[in-house]
């Protein structure tokens, strides 16, 4: 996004509108009486809140041509924007708490996500890149129709495309499947993560609904001093076979 400076008058009412800060008041160049809003590209995750906000009434902010790499900022970061490559909205991603319509993760595995950035922070593709070679080395594999792995320049090494390495969203999820006697170890990398990365992330995990709260996964997350909020969504009537 970009603001045309002919025509913002300094109101800045738009600077609120930014999840991540990106927008900021100046003093024109040209008058110091007055006062600019600009956008600092470089933190813009071309969400188009500002934008789709209608609080600019000269409308000064407008949408720049996106090529590539930077296009993909807009697709993991703006709800209204389709992934070309899996025809979903937004990040992309067919959610795994859907897993009764989807049925990806079958009994006896464990679904589970790692989501880098949040609305207010964001987060560079590179410390992506940093947790998933560190999953990667544990066996971990990403799941195919995720748009993250359209990303990735070797796969099975987790390791991205150089060209998009530097690229802000909002928040990119990765996911993939574990069995019981890797869990233990991919959380202990998760663990890791957290003081190597310059973002926030959260876990996923995903269990069938036969497991009770002393279900085998859970408790091992439990011993290992994660908290557990668990959340839950069920498409009644829509559920598909998990195992033949």
């Amino acid at each position: 996004m970009r603001i045309d400076s002919d025509k913002c008058v300094g109101c800045g009412q738009c600077v609120n509108y930014c999840p991540v800060g990106a927008i900021q008041l100046f003093q024109d160049e040209q008058n110091l009486k007055k006062k600019r809003s600009k956008i600092d590209e470089d933190n813009c995750v071309e969400c188009g809140v500002c934008f789709r906000a209608k609080v600019c009434k000269p409308e000064a902010i407008y949408q720049q041509e996106l090529k590539w790499p930077r296009i993909i900022r807009k697709s993991f970061s703006d709800p209204m924007v389709e992934f070309k490559e899996t025809g979903v909205p937004g990040r992309g991603t067919e959610e795994m708490k859907t897993n009764e319509v989807t049925g990806r993760f079958k009994r006896g595995s464990w679904g589970m996500a790692v989501e880098v950035g949040r609305p207010g922070v964001g987060a560079r593709l590179k410390d992506l890149e940093i947790i998933a070679m560190s999953l990667a080395e544990k066996g971990v594999a990403f799941e195919p129709r995720n748009p993250v792995t359209f990303l990735f320049e070797d796969v099975k090494r987790g390791k991205l495309k150089s060209e998009v390495r530097d690229e802000k969203v909002l928040s990119a999820i990765i996911e993939f499947e574990v069995k019981p006697e890797q869990l233990k170890h991919v959380l202990e990398v998760l663990k890791e993560m957290g003081g190597k990365v310059e973002t926030v992330f959260s876990i996923d995990l995903i269990t069938h609904p036969e497991e009770e709260e002393k279900g085998p996964a859970l408790q091992i997350v439990k011993e290992m001093g994660f908290t557990v909020y668990p959340n839950g969504k069920v498409n009644l009537g829509l559920g598909r076979v998990l195992n033949q």
